[in-house]
């Protein structure tokens, strides 16, 4: 309480109205507006006036302090920006790093990678190189060669037990004048013609007229109604009006004894030359014997998988003793066509376009077809 308050008697009593020689006290707007039309004593009106200016002053601080919190808050936003924005770029900076590294890391992972697998590439190559030429390409030549000294080897124990019966064994055995006899009109044999011993046809003689009507009758049925899941040695395949002419021309002119010109194919050749043999089978029957000449197991593999895909026949109807026999060489195919004339089979000679001659002992046989290499295309054939 201030010294001015405490000098103020409590029982003096306030005057009701103001003396009219006494003028009435100033007083400030805020004073009289705070306590109306009452009036105080000039202490209590300086105690107010004291009181206002320090809630002026007050106030004056909260609005300095106000202005200072706005500043430092809008300091502090502007350092958090900056800081945001500081962070932000230090992480991106951080992933783009990050996902170089990344990138980097995949791409030696893929170079690597890349690199072993052509590696392994490389050597699935040389492994199947080395199985081709090792294995399968040696053991295929092998297991060729070794058919065909086979085929030689009977052949020619066959040509040595035919060679012995033919003897003369009258000396040895002289009380059989009957035997004798008879093995000395063998012994002349070898002196006649090999052909003589089976009948040989002529398809285009008087004689042959029924099977000529046959074979025009197969090969118009070839040609406009082909049957491509018939029965095993009849043809399956497309027959073209120039297949049919070859085969014609080879039956009706050369008379089943002659070359005919290439197909230019040796796919075309074989579907040739199967339509032959469907014929000659419907004639003949089990005693066809269709014999193979190639120069090299790859050019007999070629025929025997065209036969098989032109005839239907499978690999069982491929051997020494039965069948279609494949030949490297003319002459143990003659000596097989001589055997099977003797026993009254019909051989069927086939010659690959590759021969360049045909060797003589070949041209003793009732049926043979050669194909010739076409004079204007001397190219290599086309397979």
């Amino acid at each position: 309480m201030n010294s001015d308050e405490s000098q103020v008697p409590e029982s003096s009593p306030l005057p009701s109205e103001p003396s009219p020689a006494a003028p009435a006290p100033a007083s400030s707007p805020s004073t009289s507006s705070v306590l109306g039309s009452t009036p105080f004593p000039p202490s209590a009106t300086n105690f107010l006036q004291l009181e206002a200016d320090r809630l002026a002053q007050r106030v004056e601080e909260l609005r300095q302090q106000e202005k200072t919190l706005s500043q430092e808050v809008a300091s502090l936003q502007s350092s958090y920006n900056a800081m945001l924005q500081q962070q932000i770029a230090e992480a991106q900076l951080a992933i783009g790093r990050l996902v170089k590294e990344g990138l980097a890391d995949l791409e030696q992972r893929k170079q690597t990678l890349q690199l072993s697998v052509e590696q392994l590439e490389r050597r699935q190559e040389r492994i199947r190189n080395e199985m081709r030429t090792t294995f399968a390409g040696a053991s295929q030549d092998l297991a060729i060669r070794v058919q065909g000294f086979k085929d030689y080897l009977v052949g020619s124990l066959q040509d040595l037990a035919a060679a012995a019966e033919q003897l003369q064994l009258s000396a040895a055995v002289p009380e059989e004048p009957k035997r004798s006899a008879k093995t000395e009109a063998p012994s002349q044999a070898p002196a006649q013609p090999a052909t003589e011993s089976a009948p040989t046809p002529r398809f285009a003689e008087q004689g042959f007229q029924e099977q000529a009507k046959i074979i025009r009758k197969l090969l118009d049925q070839y040609r406009t109604r082909p049957d491509y899941y018939g029965p095993p040695w009849q043809l399956r395949r497309t027959f073209e009006p120039i297949h049919a002419e070859r085969v014609s021309n080879w039956f009706f002119t050369q008379g089943g004894r002659g070359a005919i010109r290439t197909m230019g194919s040796r796919l075309q050749n074989i579907l040739v030359a199967s339509a032959i043999i469907s014929v000659l089978n419907e004639l003949y029957g089990e005693r066809l014997r269709p014999l193979i000449l190639g120069n090299s197991p790859e050019r007999l593999g070629e025929w025997r998988r065209g036969l098989q895909d032109c005839l239907g026949v499978s690999r069982a109807d491929f051997g020494a003793d039965e069948g279609i026999v494949l030949f490297e060489a003319p002459e143990p195919l003659a000596q097989r066509a001589d055997r099977l004339v003797k026993q009254k089979q019909l051989p069927l000679i086939i010659i690959d376009e590759t021969e360049e001659v045909v060797n003589v002992s070949l041209l003793q046989f009732p049926l043979w077809l050669a194909f010739a290499a076409d004079p204007l295309n001397p190219n290599p054939m086309t397979y």
